[in-house]
């Protein structure tokens, strides 16, 4: 893929971890991820959207579990309302002419040559250095605080009964007679947004559609990612 038509990222799967040599002979673990190939479905553009980005889908769907609005989005479908809006003048985004997409989403910087229905594969990351990977961490459900955020716990000695892994105080005193937002606290731990940052990006095997990032990447293996390039050097 040419530098004029490269999208500064790509959608993909986690498959696992393992490790590889680098040039040195060192070992050195990495995340594996099966990259692409994804499909163009829209091009945002300053003058119409206010910012430029690319939007992307991965992996097909099949039609039996698409609605009507996700066939749409990716072909044109023959509606009473598409008709009066042409008929209106109403101007008709292109579509992609594929199935229906499992993960969609957004990379933001110019499309470059890109048009929509355009395919993007692991060779749009070559030559980049390092990456961010976004995904969703694994969910570990309603934790207690020495989970979920660390804490020590209260004394194994003298003076403490049946509550070891229990809280603390929380409290402020008589003033101000309330707790601070942001209090860690036992709660939902997990299963939230997360980035990984200014990872190195090892390796780019274009013939099994793979990417090696070194380090851990977020979320189960079968997890959805995105990998995009840093801006953080």
């Amino acid at each position: 893929m040419a530098a004029a038509d490269r999208v500064p990222g790509i959608l993909g799967r986690k498959v696992g971890m393992t490790q590889v040599y680098d040039d040195a002979g060192n070992v050195v673990p990495v995340t594996v991820v099966q990259a692409g190939p994804c499909d163009v479905l829209q091009i945002r553009t300053t003058d119409r959207d206010g910012y430029e980005a690319v939007q992307l889908g991965f992996l097909d769907k099949p039609r039996r579990l698409a609605s009507r609005s996700e066939r749409g989005h990716v072909a044109k479908l023959d509606s009473k309302r598409a008709k009066q809006r042409a008929a209106g003048g109403v101007e008709i985004l292109p579509k992609a002419g594929c199935e229906p997409k499992r993960f969609i989403r957004e990379i933001r910087g110019a499309a470059g040559d890109l048009q929509v229905g355009a395919k993007v594969d692991v060779t749009a990351m070559d030559g980049v250095g390092r990456v961010d990977v976004i995904g969703v961490s694994k969910g570990r459900g309603f934790s207690g605080a020495m989970r979920r955020h660390n804490f020590s716990g209260q004394r194994a000695t003298h003076g403490v009964k049946k509550c070891h892994r229990a809280l603390g105080g929380t409290g402020a005193s008589a003033f101000p007679s309330r707790l601070f937002k942001g209090k860690r606290m036992p709660g939902q731990y997990g299963a939230q947004r997360c980035t990984v940052r200014n990872q190195l990006l090892l390796r780019v095997l274009p013939e099994q559609n793979l990417l090696l990032i070194r380090g851990a990447a977020p979320g189960p293996n079968g997890g959805y990612l995105v990998v995009k390039q840093t801006n953080k050097m």
